[in-house]
């Protein structure tokens, strides 16, 4: 039987990914740069499917995919398109912040209510 890697060491290696990422856009290395968004994205992705089972850390996990995406479209705008294509990347980091405001202002605190509502009445 094959065992799955845990999520630790996939998101281990998913830091990996990105740094490399992050550091062939910075040293305009515009091929890996371009190249290392797939296996990172990869990863992401399979991190949250591994996380699908628990809400926390599944928000999470899907603000991290928007992180990426947006930091890639702004890599790819710098690289590509004369600087531009930060509006499309703003879109992604405001979808991720907005999706953990929504998890942390409403969704748990709702969460937490009712859990003490149930204890209480329970």
């Amino acid at each position: 039987m094959i065992q799955m890697p845990s999520i630790r060491v996939n998101e281990n290696l998913h830091i990996v990914l990105w740094l490399v990422k992050d550091l062939a856009w910075l040293m305009e290395f515009r091929l890996l740069g371009a190249l290392m968004i797939a296996p990172t994205l990869t990863m992401a992705f399979f991190i949250t499917w591994q996380c699908r089972a628990e809400r926390r850390e599944l928000v999470h996990a899907i603000a991290v995919i928007l992180w990426i995406l947006a930091n890639s479209t702004w890599m790819i705008g710098d690289f590509y398109f004369g600087m531009r294509g930060h509006g499309l990347a703003q879109g992604f980091f405001i979808g991720g912040l907005s999706l953990l405001a929504v998890y942390y202002l409403l969704v748990m605190p709702l969460e937490h209510w009712r859990r003490n509502t149930r204890a209480t009445n329970g």
